[in-house]
């Protein structure tokens, strides 16, 4: 990224994209979610690890811009430790805040991370009661 692009950025999304939190694949995800914007062609797969309702774990592997890669570095730090009742109630907006903002033309790699998430979560509720306390 030049300085010019760096400056578009809050420090929180510059420290993420350099440094991305919890990347990488979760092999006993019990939610998996993915999305894709298929204008810009940012891809973000989410994985979750719920035990007893909770998010006790949370990766991602993202391919796209810096604004993406660390507002899903971003949502992995805020879902993990979460109910699955307060994650489903996370927005776009949510995100955005979380990583101090994004430029109104990177807002789009906000909705990556909370449509993975909902992905997720369907996912996770749609297994079997035994299968999510297991």
């Amino acid at each position: 990224m030049s300085d010019d692009d760096l400056r578009a950025y809050s420090d929180i999304v510059i420290d993420h994209f350099q440094h991305p939190r919890n990347a990488g694949p979760l092999d006993d995800a019990n939610a998996v979610g993915e999305d894709r914007n298929p204008v810009c062609g940012d891809h973000m797969k989410l994985m979750l690890r719920i035990d007893a309702d909770e998010i006790a774990e949370a990766r991602f592997q993202t391919r796209g811009c810096p604004a993406a890669i660390a507002t899903s570095s971003m949502a992995t730090v805020v879902l993990t430790g979460m109910t699955v009742e307060d994650a489903a109630r996370l927005k776009r907006q949510d995100f955005v805040d979380a990583v101090g903002g994004l430029p109104k033309a990177k807002i789009h790699c906000s909705v990556l991370a909370a449509a993975a998430l909902k992905k997720a979560l369907a996912h996770y509720r749609s297994q079997s009661p035994a299968s999510q306390s297991a």
